[in-house]
């Protein structure tokens, strides 16, 4: 069993350079990329928006991938199981993270908190799928039996991130198209704008793997947790001891 992803070593090197990547992001965002000549000093929450939408699209992409693996026979094993989970917790975060940066845009911009908008409903969507599936890994079960449903539900609730990501191409909406991501891979984005936003992007995915590897260390305890706690319950029922049917026969 696997207790853990990275090395010591290299768990410190990855959080040190999220660290430093979030220091660049701050001063290059705030104080070297100038504001937008439309939307102003708003558009530099997109600094963070954007890669927080980046970084569930990798944290469920992840989640798939894990899910995937662990459903087919040659590569079962719990450990794709725990990088699953871990995954898709910090995926639901920063899902949560992308709405509340996109309502706080949305309201100098737009001029509402909140529009019907397919982007926004099917990011909304895809929030409360995960936290189904969340839901669903705490429902007690075999670890076998619990992985395997869970599993299945991560891969369904993944179809929804295509449509996340596509929904401002296949319909008309009040979301702007995509900056970089776009079907022409052709950045609408240069500059010190396009540094800032590309350190968001290298920050947050540097901040994943850091989270990831200590969610899935967590994993690991509490599923020794659960273990002893099993097999203290069996040993306190071992030494209690239940009455035999002779037993019972003898006093009746």
């Amino acid at each position: 069993m696997s207790d853990r992803l990275m090395a010591p070593v290299a768990r410190r090197i990855v959080g040190v350079a999220a660290l430093l990547a979030l220091g660049a992001l701050v001063a290059v965002g705030l104080f070297v990329a100038p504001p937008d000549a439309v939307q102003g000093d708003a558009q530099r929450l997109m600094y963070l928006h954007v890669p927080a939408a980046w970084l569930a699209y990798l944290a469920f992409g992840v989640t798939a991938l894990g899910s995937a693996l662990y459903l087919w026979p040659r590569t079962r094993s719990a450990v794709w199981d725990r990088v699953a989970g871990a995954s898709a917790e910090i995926g639901v975060v920063f899902t949560g993270l992308t709405l509340l940066l996109g309502s706080l845009w949305g309201r100098p911009v737009w001029g509402v908190w909140w529009a019907w908008d397919a982007r926004l409903v099917t990011t909304a969507v895809l929030f409360f799928l995960y936290l189904g599936y969340l839901a669903l890994r705490r429902i007690p079960a075999a670890l076998d039996v619990r992985a395997k449903r869970c599993a299945i539900a991560a891969l369904i609730a993944f179809v929804d991130v295509p449509i996340v990501h596509f929904s401002v191409t296949w319909w008309r909406t009040l979301h702007q198209q995509a900056t970089v991501f776009n079907p022409e891979l052709d950045a609408k984005i240069q500059g010190t704008m396009a540094l800032a936003l590309w350190l968001g992007v290298l920050a947050f995915t540097l901040l994943y793997v850091y989270l990831l590897d200590h969610r899935y260390r967590l994993e690991v305890l509490d599923e020794d947790r659960e273990e002893r706690e099993l097999e203290a319950a069996i040993a306190d029922r071992v030494q209690g001891g239940t009455p035999s049917r002779e037993a019972v026969g003898a006093t009746s």
